[in-house]
């Protein structure tokens, strides 16, 4: 960064921190993008993203840079944080339009109900069943302790690792080496800590609560 780039990547903490310490000049950016915005502006990052775009955006500033945010979902409250940082004259680009009910023709959707008490049980012989001892699967949960007690129930009969928010980077990136060559077959995650995964080949996706 001393000597200039054309590209900076980063977690607002990181960005946040180079700034603080004088590392980072962004008042030359041309071109603010913000991932997974509706997550970036939800998640307690606000304050932080606010903070690092006051040091490249000038009020009513024309030649303030131009601003690109990606989302999967775009909840009303997004567009009103968004035009924040937005020219008034901003175009939306949908490539979902009115296929927000559609899911691949290959996936089978299976909801089963089951008192929460009996839930691990359950998942433990649907895994068996649709997945089996080979296969890939991926469970979701809502919390970093369901997550870790889920991954260590006797329900669930194959190897088994978690993976959420409170496991440090490289022991995460241990993980998912070890879920993709196939040292285990079951990662058990928080859906923070699932966003954007890349993993080949996965047989079976089980969200063991209902997406509040």
């Amino acid at each position: 960064m001393r000597s200039g780039i054309d590209i900076l990547v980063g977690t607002p903490g990181r960005i946040k921190d180079h700034l603080q310490n004088g590392k980072l000049d962004l008042t030359k950016v041309k071109h603010v993008v913000l991932d997974e915005v509706d997550q970036m502006l939800d998640m307690g990052f606000a304050e932080q993203v606010e903070d690092i775009l006051r040091v490249a955006y000038k009020k009513d500033s024309e030649d303030n840079p131009q601003t690109l945010l990606f989302s999967a979902t775009c909840p009303h409250w997004v567009y009103d944080v968004a035009k924040k940082y937005m020219k008034s004259r901003y175009e939306q680009i949908d490539l979902i339009g009115k296929r927000t009910q559609k899911a691949a023709t290959t996936v089978e959707h299976l909801a089963i109900e089951c008192h929460w008490s009996q839930r691990a049980a359950v998942i433990g012989d649907v895994i068996q069943v649709y997945s089996g001892s080979q296969g890939r699967t991926i469970v979701f949960c809502e919390t970093k302790k369901e997550a870790n007690e889920l991954a260590m129930n006797a329900s669930i009969k194959q190897d088994c690792q978690s993976l959420h928010g409170d496991i440090p980077q490289k022991q995460r990136e241990i993980t998912l080496k070890g879920f993709r060559n196939g040292s285990f077959k079951v990662l058990v995650a928080t859906n923070v800590a699932a966003r954007g995964l890349d993993i080949p080949e996965v047989d079976l996706v089980v969200q063991s609560s209902p997406p509040k």
